[in-house]
C-alpha cells in the first residue's frame, strides 16, 4: 500500500445526556456532558501531530465541541451533510421503547417514520464521500455514530444498511482510505476508544444511543 494514498478519520462526538439514557439522538441539539468533553480532549491526546487538508464537522454542537476539544475548531468548516440521522417519530425514544410497540424494527432496515429511510441518509453519506475524495491529502470529519457507520458502508460501496455492522463508541476514532489504488477502499482503524487509549477498558455508546459494550476493532491493511 503506497504511504501517499489518502486517509479520512472519522471521529465520533463525545456524549451526550442522552447518550446515558440511550435515547436517539438525531436534530436534537444537545450539548456535550462533562464527560463527553472530557473524551474529546483525550481524542485530541490521539490526535496529535496529524495534519489535514482538510476538517469538517456537522453543525450540530456535540460534533463541532468535540472538534473544539479536539484542536480543530479553527480549522473546522460546517458540513450539514454529517448530521446525524434524522429519526422523525423515533427522535428521543430508546431501542427498548420502539421495539416495545413495534417489535421487526431495525433502523437500518427501516428507517423512521417521519424521518430519513435508509437510502436517504446514504445519499448524504455519498455526497460526503464524494466531496472527501476530491481532496488533496488528508480529511478528517466530526459526526455522530449512525451517520459514520452508514459513511464506513458507503465508502465501500456497501449498502447504507451495512453500516449495522460498524459499531461505534463516543469519541471514537476510525479512519478509511485505500489499500494499493483508488479503486480498492479499506477500513483502516475502526472504533478506538479514547479512555482505551489512556485509561484502559471502559464503556462506550454505539450509534444514537447509548450502551453499556466497549468494542475496540483495529482493521489494518496487506499488501
Amino acid at each position: 500500500m503506497s504511504d501517499a494514498l489518502p486517509v479520512v478519520y472519522l471521529a465520533r462526538h463525545g456524549g451526550t445526556a442522552w447518550t446515558i439514557s440511550r435515547q436517539h439522538t438525531g436534530v436534537t441539539d444537545l450539548p456535550l456532558t462533562a464527560q463527553g468533553e472530557a473524551e474529546a480532549v483525550r481524542l485530541a491526546e490521539r490526535l496529535k501531530g496529524l495534519t489535514f487538508a482538510a476538517v469538517l464537522t456537522s453543525p450540530l454542537q456535540r460534533a463541532v465541541r468535540t472538534c473544539e476539544l479536539a484542536g480543530f475548531g479553527s480549522a473546522a468548516e460546517v458540513e450539514p451533510d454529517l448530521l446525524e440521522w434524522n429519526y422523525g417519530a423515533y427522535e428521543g425514544r430508546t431501542s427498548a421503547d420502539i421495539r416495545a410497540e413495534r417489535p421487526d424494527w431495525r433502523l437500518f432496515r427501516d428507517g423512521c417514520p417521519g424521518g430519513e429511510s435508509p437510502d436517504q441518509i446514504g445519499a448524504r453519506a455519498d455526497r460526503v464521500v464524494r466531496r472527501v475524495r476530491a481532496i488533496d491529502g488528508n480529511a478528517l470529519l466530526f459526526s455522530s455514530g449512525h451517520f459514520l457507520r452508514v459513511f464506513a458502508a458507503r465508502w465501500l460501496g456497501l449498502d447504507p444498511g451495512a453500516g449495522r455492522y460498524f459499531l461505534l463508541g463516543t469519541a471514537s476514532l476510525s479512519a478509511v482510505g485505500y489499500e494499493h489504488d483508488r479503486a480498492e477502499p479499506v477500513i483502516r482503524l475502526w472504533d478506538e476508544m479514547p479512555h482505551e487509549w489512556r485509561i484502559g477498558p471502559g464503556a462506550g455508546a454505539s450509534g444514537g444511543e447509548g450502551t453499556t459494550m466497549s468494542t475496540k476493532k483495529l482493521a489494518g491493511t496487506s499488501g
